[in-house]
């Protein structure tokens, strides 16, 4: 089946919502029924399906796959709510939480302690993970033409905003280019993740991680609303201009960069700092303030994420590294956010709201333990 056929049926499905027929020019409230409570009671998703009155691709915006990472949560209400956004062609399904379950429970992981993000595409008789996860790509992948997944970092830890996708594929490459962010990173995502999977059934489908879990933060939802725009705007879909980042650099690599000892970190850099390689990171110190070690960049690097936790013990991830590609120098893309002044400077001075970030020592620099 071509994309232009698989289009072509996706719309005939939005035509016929589980019974509730959806026409050209209509915005509709649906539900769609993935689970049943230990009480027998239906648990049902809210969506929103706006249908422009041209036809075109079939998006899906998707947020809370893990039930505490919120933030996207907040980014699909702000478009739903958002009486200027309207699309010209096409339909967009926003689904503000799509694991209810552990939603209800503040938590990261289902009722049946699995992450329901390494159980897709699921299976009907399967655990109940795996049957919400079947459900969900029934009723909402197998739907769409494209996908856009919007996470945060785990508890304990924040992200820089950036976009991840198997680049290989040349349209999650061109969804992950026209999002906007500064930082893509290239991979296909775990075994079972619900964006390897829909790529995998024909739907490319990228990822944005940014922010914390249990949070609604302002500038996260302004890079994640933008990005969606992005890429809607990309596909013909929305009116408007693709709004930029002042530079955008793919990372095939990363690296956690981990505590060597038990302390208490004072950490040197924020999230979304650029790096060069023997850059303090953080010193890890004793209750009293004495310093033990200062953790060092190996490489020229974009800090992608990093502990929020400064009580640390040996060998725990202090700051996730994303090496630059050769031929991006620290120097000039510090320049080319500096000179933007905008979101990607707000970003970082937002996040690092939560750390406190001095100075390193004039004798640290460059000492490696």
């Amino acid at each position: 089946m071509t994309r232009d056929e698989s289009m072509k049926r996706n719309l005939k499905t939005i035509d016929n919502w589980n019974g509730e027929p959806i026409g050209a020019g209509e915005s509709r409230d649906v539900t769609l029924a993935v689970s049943e409570s230990s009480s027998g009671v239906v648990v049902r998703i809210p969506l929103h399906i706006q249908r422009a009155p041209k036809p075109g691709p079939v998006v899906f915006v998707t947020a809370a796959l893990h039930g505490d990472e919120i933030n996207g949560t907040g980014a699909v209400r702000t478009l739903i709510q958002d009486d200027t956004f309207r699309l010209s062609r096409g339909v967009v399904i926003l689904v503000p939480v799509l694991n209810m379950l552990s939603f209800e429970r503040h938590s990261r992981y289902m009722p049946d302690r699995r992450d329901l993000n390494r159980c897709f595409p699921g299976s009907k008789d399967g655990s109940l993970a795996s049957r919400m996860a079947r459900t969900i790509f029934d009723g909402i992948v197998s739907k769409c033409d494209y996908g856009i997944d919007l996470h945060t970092a785990a508890v304990r830890r924040t992200n820089y905003p950036n976009v991840r996708g198997d680049l290989t594929d040349p349209e999650v490459r061109r969804l992950a280019e026209s999002f906007g962010s500064e930082i893509i990173i290239n991979a296909k995502g775990p075994r079972g993740s619900f964006r390897r999977e829909a790529c995998r059934a024909g739907c490319p489908t990228i990822i944005m991680e940014g922010g914390e879990v249990w949070k609604v933060e302002p500038t996260i939802v302004e890079s994640a609303t933008r990005g969606v725009k992005n890429v809607l705007r990309e596909l013909d879909m929305l009116g408007g201009t693709r709004k930029s980042a002042a530079f955008q650099v793919v990372v095939s690599r990363s690296k956690w960069v981990r505590a060597e000892y038990g302390g208490f970190l004072q950490f040197h850099v924020k999230p979304g700092d650029i790096v060069e390689k023997d850059q303090p990171l953080a010193t890890n110190a004793t209750l009293l303030g004495r310093d033990r070690n200062t953790l060092n960049a190996p490489f020229d690097a974009v800090v992608i994420g990093m502990t929020t936790l400064p009580a640390i013990g040996p060998g725990e991830p202090v700051c996730n590294l994303g090496k630059l590609p050769k031929g991006s120098k620290p120097s000039d893309l510090r320049r080319l956010r500096s000179k933007e002044a905008g979101l990607g400077e707000r970003l970082s001075d937002d996040l690092a709201s939560n750390v406190l970030v001095v100075e390193p020592a004039e004798e640290t620099i460059g000492s490696k333990k």
